[in-house]
């Protein structure tokens, strides 16, 4: 079976979590590193034995690279995309698939006409505890849904300290667009209207001009009816870096997720206490592991085997579709229908 070649565009924190999963999955290895920073591309690439590049452009020209993973900041997903997808290599976006609708489509046409494999890496998809409540929306344990509220916050480490690009997005781009994407999953259903508010005032007093929250109400095509929340100015002394709780009603039945409070792991030290992630991404036994090495090592099998992804272009075209209806609700203080 034909081992993948990864090229990795983005040597962040989140672009070393992917270094760690193709380090940790058969048949794959990971030939190329590039970033802006081109030391930190160094540093990367020589800890697994990859070629660094201060130029996404020339890494895509490595015949030995097979598929491209893009894990830079939210606004710079389109021209790598398009280079990988020029270079005929498959391509792992991460989210937002980009921040506009023209150029969402842009990608995917290109991704098409190449005849490459393009996948958007939502991988809340494949959390235990959500993907139990699609298993049981999916068999009619709760009826028919009729309401849901889903909320994922971060701290506000998160703009002020781990993003140095944060004025450059917005929260709801940045984990908004799980949520979107996680909803539309749950509910095999498609978002007809949104209504939303946002506010600013806490991260332009810290010199970040963007959003501190967004709550929006979604109204799907079937009726269903959702409400989201996302925020990125909890305190740091929250006791954990991710807030995320999700309830769905249905007509027979509901489900309640905690997957922040929920009291599988607490520790506490004399520096603090909290709850260690054991979902997302935990390393176990030096293997990196959870949900969100999951869909990466999704996206690696669908090379290997030849398979679609679960998640394609065309899901990311439509989140964002639904997050620029948002923002539109935002600025026009009405709702904003999309279908």
């Amino acid at each position: 079976m034909k081992t993948v070649g990864m090229g990795l565009i983005g040597a962040g924190g989140w672009g070393g979590m992917h270094a760690r999963t193709y380090a940790s999955t058969d048949g794959v290895v990971l030939r190329g590193v590039a970033d802006i920073d081109e030391e930190k591309a160094r540093a990367l690439a020589g800890h697994y034995g990859a070629v660094a590049y201060g130029d996404y452009r020339d890494l895509v020209k490595d015949d030995a690279i097979d598929a491209v993973a893009i894990v830079t900041p939210d606004f710079a997903h389109e021209d790598a995309a398009l280079a990988a997808a020029q270079s005929g290599k498959h391509i792992l976006v991460e989210k937002p698939l980009g921040m506009t609708v023209a150029a969402c489509e842009r990608i995917v046409e290109a991704a098409a006409q190449a005849g490459v494999k393009l996948m958007v890496d939502f991988h809340a998809r494949w959390s235990p505890p959500l993907y139990k409540a699609y298993e049981a929306i999916r068999n009619g344990e709760i009826g028919t849904p009729q309401h849901a509220y889903y909320r994922l916050n971060d701290r506000i480490f998160v703009p002020t300290e781990m993003l140095s690009w944060a004025g450059k997005s917005t929260v709801m781009w940045f984990v908004g667009s799980h949520t979107i994407d996680t909803l539309r999953w749950l509910l095999g259903d498609e978002v007809r209207r949104v209504y939303a508010v946002s506010r600013k005032g806490v991260l332009q007093a810290r010199g970040i001009d963007t959003p501190d929250f967004y709550q929006a109400t979604l109204e799907f095509c079937s009726g269903t009816t959702a409400v989201i929340e996302n925020s990125w100015i909890l305190p740091n002394t929250t006791p954990s870096l991710v807030d995320v709780k999700c309830e769905l009603v249905g007509s027979k039945g509901a489900i309640y997720i905690d997957a922040t409070h929920n009291r599988t792991l607490e520790k506490y030290t004399e520096d603090g206490g909290g709850y260690p992630d054991i979902l997302v991404m935990p390393t176990i036994y030096g293997r990196q592991q959870g949900f969100a090495a999951e869909s990466i090592r999704h996206f690696i099998d669908c090379i290997r085997y030849d398979r679609q992804p679960i998640v394609t272009g065309s899901d990311g075209l439509e989140v964002t579709r639904v997050i620029c209806a948002i923002e539109e609700s935002v600025r026009t203080r009405q709702p904003v229908e999309l279908r």
